[in-house]
């Protein structure tokens, strides 16, 4: 059973993270389900746009931390977003964390209800947002990046917007969402494929040159002591014991 539910409407092919028991955790299992479906996304003539949502109350908690991808597989899934032919918009009503912020950095546009928030959670576990900066850098306020990424605080949809992680937030995820995807249904196919090469190209630029160094460094710190203890700690849901 596929951890991805498809549905199609006037060109729109909407993907469903539908993983709710593990708040749409990005699994190997995941990962690899998103990445067949936007694969199929890709080679039919059908499909104009991709949604990307979920079920639940969280687009995605971030790394699977019982099953993982594996890192080189996770980095080919952001950049097949980030190369798709097809504008992928990301619609989030709730939560998300982690690794999740690297799949709403990859997609073209990205809307949330007001009331979602998110987070940078990795630095509260001993590790860091690596692999995800590739498509997220380019495209965030550099100041505030800093601060996320160092303090994990959550933020909510209207500074998420302002900062450069969303196209939009809305007091009605839906509403926000109609005009997008009534202006990609008027798009020529060609036109829509010629104008992402051009806003995606800076991102594609540090995946070129930042990915295997990015892989490298985060798998350096998952294997550390103090992952280890971040993850225990989170697991056990208690506090790590460099908490002040």
């Amino acid at each position: 059973m596929t951890l991805v539910a498809i549905a199609h409407e006037r060109g729109i092919t909407t993907l469903t993270l539908d993983s709710p028991a593990n708040r749409n955790a990005l699994s190997a299992r995941l990962v690899g389900d998103l990445a067949q479906a936007l694969a199929d996304c890709a080679k039919d003539d059908a499909v104009r746009a991709v949604v990307l949502t979920h079920t639940g109350s969280t687009f995605s908690a971030g790394a699977d931390l019982k099953a993982p991808p594996n890192p080189y597989t996770f980095v080919d899934l952001l950049r097949q977003i980030v190369t798709l032919p097809k504008p992928v918009v990301a619609r989030v009503s709730g939560k998300t964390r982690a690794g999740g912020l690297g799949v709403l950095g990859a997609c073209d546009m990205a809307v949330a209800s007001s009331d979602s928030d998110f987070a940078f959670t990795e630095v509260r576990i001993g590790v860091a947002p690596a692999v995800i900066s590739l498509p997220l850098l380019p495209r965030l306020d550099p100041r505030a990046a800093e601060r996320y990424y160092l303090t994990g605080e959550r933020f909510h949809a209207a500074e998420a917007a302002r900062i450069g992680l969303l196209t939009l937030a809305a007091d009605d995820v839906d509403e926000g969402l109609a005009p997008l995807l009534g202006g990609l249904r008027k798009a020529s196919p060609q036109g829509l494929a010629a104008s992402k090469r051009l806003v995606t190209a800076r991102v594609l630029d540090a995946f070129e040159r930042d990915a295997e160094d990015l892989v490298q460094r985060s798998a350096s710190l998952f294997a550390s002591a103090e992952a280890r203890e971040g993850m225990t700690a989170f697991i056990e849901r208690r506090d790590p014991v460099w908490e002040l």
